[in-house]
């Protein structure tokens, strides 16, 4: 599994990132295919190589982490981990669980990985 600095020097994984995944809507698109007609968002699952790569900030146990997962219908695969900042446990990790990054983590972490200037 990669850390932060590791993933820094990942490029082909950065570009893969779908910002606005959250685990709840990857669930739904990947493990509960018949629910996918509905939404017409545009996300529709063919095959078991379709996967998506998103963050998670899991909040279950200090010290609190960030996953970069990557889900497809058969599995979700870790591939990255690291600490979740201080500064934004209190915010994102009020109560204990497993969540999509809030703005400011994402804005942090896309500074991090060298997405914005």
């Amino acid at each position: 599994m990669l850390s932060l600095e590791e993933l820094k020097r990942r490029p082909d994984l950065i570009e893969e990132i779908h910002w606005e995944m959250t685990p709840e809507e990857a669930v739904r698109l990947y493990l509960e295919w018949g629910n996918n007609w509905a939404r017409g968002d545009g996300y529709v699952i063919r095959s078991k190589g379709d996967y998506t790569t998103y963050f998670v900030v899991n909040c279950w146990s200090r010290p609190y982490r960030i996953y970069l997962i990557r889900r497809n219908s058969e599995q979700a695969e870790e591939l990255a981990c690291f600490e979740l900042p201080k500064r934004f446990e209190k915010e994102v990790c009020e109560l204990k669980g497993v969540y999509a990054p809030d703005e400011r983590v994402k804005a942090w972490l896309k500074a991090e990985l060298g997405l914005t200037r």
